[in-house]
């Protein structure tokens, strides 16, 4: 009777392992590649990460506003008792440009009873065009080219700002999957383990009814087999759950959740392989790490702060601002009849504060911004070293003792096996049978936890270094 339970518990194992397989065959597979495309095409901080970019272009076309040509005019009349006291009308355009010239064109026509004589026109009015020019202060720089330039370098950061929000989404999504994987194959773990244990218990109640085996083995074995179905009821509400997490990220257009499927499952363990350093080129780690997103974000910072201590810089010198525009009267049609070169409007503005203690105080808050940002990114430079190197020592240990414990599985089946074949010929009991059995399914189940570790501890070192982004 005992071999006759022998072949009826290893049949359940064959049955149990082909049923799994089987399962996993029809049932539909989500990858983790196909997972990583869903979520990063449709996940609605992906979508929120392409917006990024987009303000980044929409803040440089703001900046570019400042110059953008100018068409207006400006009219002032007064009436008074029906006298015409004075009519003002200047109208024109005005060009400003990159190199703090700003050229200007227009038409000035004024007349009245109480006109000022300066503003007299005649008739025809006067047409003019000329340029002004700061020659102190706003020579090189001012707001409008400092806003302009600060504005293209914030379009720069837009774009590693987006790899910084791909590369925490692929990272928190990642290890959702490989949570979703680790507890779909314990579940099938402990589908195989409840199997084992049911055919057990009714064999070993035939054999107690015909008299072949104490009553006592029927009650270890009902024991055994209750315990199983809590593992597996557990297992079920952890794949449960998992699936759940995963759903989070499952997105159609940034919009509309998708629903995972319940008969959908990871790929299957005997595909997953242990990940290794080779294609992170760690030779040129130093140069991975010098354009981290994290540094270039900082450096861009520091651009900016430069950017305004150069502008602050700029104000200490006095302001000087020339003015030439040169007058014509037209006659009739053209109005460059009466063109000469005696015949114009010119201006000079100057000022200067004495102390100059704001603008002096301005430029040294400046410089200590640039210099806190430059420590900025030494503390985080460091940071993100010991986060590459505590990843990367996790990813080699995970990946030895995954392959250790590979061959640990192999050597609790070989034990368990090996108690099977005593149990047949009677020199064995059916609590060692249990005991090597629990044995065989913890270690399957700390070699699939090593296993999402080492995958998860890939995760972590890519998104240490800032690339997950850049792979998928």
């Amino acid at each position: 009777m005992r071999i006759g339970i022998f072949i009826t518990i290893l049949s359940a194992l064959q049955l149990a392992f082909s049923t799994c397989l089987f399962a996993q065959e029809t049932a539909p597979i989500l990858s983790f590649e196909d997972f990583n495309a869903i979520v990063k095409q449709h996940h609605p901080m992906a979508v929120q990460a392409e917006i990024v970019t987009q303000k980044g272009d929409a803040t440089v076309q703001m900046a570019r506003g400042g110059f953008d040509p100018k068409i207006g005019s400006d009219i002032g009349q007064k009436y008074f008792k029906g006298d015409q006291y004075y009519s003002l009308i200047d109208a024109g355009l005005k060009v400003p440009t990159w190199f703090g010239i700003e050229a200007s064109a227009g038409y000035e026509q004024n007349g009245g009873s109480f006109l000022n004589p300066e503003n007299s026109t005649s008739g025809g009015g006067l047409v003019y065009a000329g340029l002004s020019i700061a020659v102190g202060r706003g020579l090189f720089i001012d707001e409008r080219r400092a806003e302009l330039r600060k504005a293209q370098i914030y379009q720069k950061s837009t774009v590693v700002e987006q790899r910084l929000m791909l590369n925490e989404l692929l990272y928190v999504a990642g290890k959702a999957y490989w949570d979703w994987f680790q507890a779909y194959e314990t579940y099938r773990v402990y589908q195989e383990a409840l199997e084992l244990a049911r055919f057990r218990f009714e064999s070993v109640k035939q054999e107690a009814e015909a008299g072949d085996k104490p009553s006592i083995d029927t009650l270890e074995a009902g024991i055994q087999f209750q315990n199983r179905q809590l593992s597996l009821q557990q297992a079920l509400l952890e794949f449960r759950n998992a699936s759940a997490m995963l759903g989070v990220f499952l997105w159609q257009n940034g919009q509309i959740p998708m629903e995972l499927d319940e008969t959908t499952v990871p790929i299957d363990k005997s595909i997953v392989q242990l990940q290794t350093t080779e294609g992170l080129m760690l030779e040129r780690l130093d140069s991975m790490v010098a354009y981290h997103p994290y540094l270039q974000q900082y450096r861009y910072k520091i651009d900016e702060l430069k950017i305004d201590r150069r502008l602050k810089a700029e104000n200490l010198k006095p302001t000087l601002n020339l003015k030439y525009n040169a007058i014509n009267q037209p006659v009739g049609d053209n109005p460059f009849a009466n063109l000469s070169i005696n015949n114009y409007v010119w201006g000079m503005q100057f000022n200067m504060p004495i102390p100059l203690r704001k603008e002096r105080g301005a430029l040294k808050l400046a410089k200590l911004k640039i210099q806190n940002a430059e420590m900025d990114v030494l503390s985080k430079k460091a940071e993100i070293d010991y986060k590459i190197t505590a990843s990367l020592n996790e990813w080699g240990t995970t990946r030895e003792q995954t392959a250790l414990y590979q061959r640990t599985v192999n050597d609790y089946l070989g034990l368990l096996n090996g108690e099977r074949d005593k149990f047949s010929a009677g020199e064995s009991s059916l609590f060692m049978v249990n005991s090597r059995e629990v044995g065989y399914i913890n270690a399957q189940i700390k070699y699939l936890e090593l296993l999402s570790k080492n995958r998860k501890a890939q995760l972590t070192t890519e998104y240490s270094l800032g690339v997950l982004s850049d792979e998928q």
